[in-house]
């Protein structure tokens, strides 16, 4: 007989269900299996969850499956698994590698190429006022999370603290944070992975490029074009990379820390979790809804990027193919070039959420009391400090202990943080992927230049 797709299916749940079954039952003593027995039922759902993943031959079904496995071999074999993060650390190499050409092309042609200075300037104000009222609301939601929860109240401290994985980090002033804006030199800054740093460059080479004759114009632009459609190219074979990447970040993670990491820091992790979700459903999906976007199939275009920066916690991982996933969904690729790459300075909901959460926390931990205007004074301090964060795994951890030391508030309580801050790394990375391809699609809703067709008929596939 032969075994149909929707059989498949039918069969993989089946079996699925009765592996958790089997495996809760012996957690919670209902029963006594032997670990043999538990071990291969899991491993038998790994193999089908493996022959799903062949069936749909989707990039995505097989990232979200690879996450699966790797937490699955972690926990079984940690010995191993925490010597994996290597591949992880090799696919996040490699697309670093790509960022700041792809910036660089896609910003070029897009300002000189195919649309008038004038037009720049009107998705610059657009996105600004976007990304501000947006990360704003995330600010003061992240605010009202951590006063409802009072996750940090009644922790009890450890007598002895080891504070060495803690670096020291002192406030930035303003102007600091307004001169790490604008590049002292662009290798550097490609070296660094200074995201925004790359970007003004761009733009205001850009600008030079579309003041020059035609002559010299139309030789640059052509360049910037073919560089533009390399490196998509190279991002695609970079893609086919990822989900064994996935698999190594998760399953280093499990066998590093193992499953049991939250411990009583779980209402804290909750509190970020729940309160990133209201900000998806009472600020993401309105917007959606309201600037009409098609919200099942932008959930569809956005999981993959979503899931690698999960996954890997870096929103730099994600960027390639959420640039070329936005193109296809609808959004022009001078609006995708403009608006990703620069909302990954300015648009970082989930790590804005994240900080104003975190700073509260600490003083809770270390029992200060903050009154609600100073509560206040460190939301819009974090408006400004919060700018200009790399897409990098745990750079927020710098910004809160800058933070932190501007509010003379103690440092050791991050410390506490850090047990769990991988998983909490994952979720707020993921809202910020999440977050920027929105505002793509809002900015060309906002220019009329949105395609519905391609928005409505999207349908990612593995690359080709």
């Amino acid at each position: 007989m032969k075994l149909t797709q929707r059989k498949y299916h039918i069969l993989l749940f089946l079996f699925i269900t009765a592996t958790l079954a089997l495996n809760l039952g012996q957690g919670y003593s209902f029963w006594d299996v032997p670990s043999s027995i538990l071990l291969v039922s899991r491993w038998a759902s790994m193999a089908l969850l493996v022959g799903y993943a062949i069936l749909k031959k989707s990039l995505t079904t097989w990232i979200l499956i690879s996450m699966v496995l790797g937490a699955e071999f972690g926990h079984d074999m940690p010995s191993v698994a925490i010597h994996l993060n290597l591949f992880s650390k090799i696919f996040l190499n490699m697309v670093k590698t790509i960022i700041a050409p792809l910036l660089f092309a896609t910003l070029v042609v897009g300002i000189a190429g195919h649309s008038s200075l004038k037009q720049v300037g009107r998705m610059g104000w657009k996105s600004i006022i976007y990304f501000e009222v947006v990360s704003t609301i995330a600010l003061f939601i992240g605010l009202l999370a951590i006063n409802i929860s009072k996750a940090g109240v009644g922790v009890v401290i450890p007598a002895a603290i080891n504070q060495t994985g803690i670096p020291v980090v002192k406030g930035q002033t303003f102007e600091e944070i307004i001169l790490h804006i604008f590049p002292e030199n662009i290798a550097k800054a490609i070296y660094e992975g200074q995201v925004l740093q790359i970007v003004v460059f761009s733009i205001i080479f850009g600008i030079a490029v579309a003041m020059l004759k035609d002559q010299h114009r139309n030789r640059m632009v052509h360049f910037a074009e073919s560089l533009s459609e390399t490196m998509f190219k190279f991002t695609n074979l970079v893609m086919y990379m990822a989900p064994v990447a996935v698999f190594a970040a998760i399953a280093y993670s499990v066998g590093h820390m193992g499953l049991s990491i939250l411990g009583n820091l779980i209402q804290l992790l909750f509190t970020l979790y729940i309160a990133l979700i209201v900000l998806l459903l009472v600020v993401f999906l309105p917007v959606a809804l309201f600037m009409k976007i098609p919200v099942r199939n932008f959930i569809r275009a956005v999981s993959e990027p979503a899931t690698i920066a999960f996954a890997t916690t870096s929103s730099e991982s994600a960027l390639p193919i959420a640039m070329e996933t936005m193109e296809k969904f609808g959004v022009p690729r001078k609006i995708v070039a403009f608006v990703m790459p620069t909302g990954y300075s300015f648009n970082l909901d989930g790590t804005t959420l994240y900080l104003s959460l975190a700073t509260i926390f600490v003083a809770q931990v270390a029992g200060i009391e903050l009154s609600f205007d100073r509560q206040l004074l460190i939301v819009f301090t974090l408006m400004l400090t919060s700018k200009g964060v790399a897409g990098v795994p745990r750079a927020s951890l710098v910004i809160l202990l800058g933070t932190a030391a501007s509010f003379g508030l103690p440092t050791w309580p991050i410390f506490i943080i850090l047990g769990i801050d991988e998983l909490m790394d994952m979720a707020r990375t993921a809202v910020n992927v999440v977050g920027n391809c929105l505002a793509t699609a809002v900015v060309a809703r906002w220019e009329g230049e949105f395609d519905e067709n391609a928005a409505k008929n999207f349908n990612r596939k593995i690359p080709e």
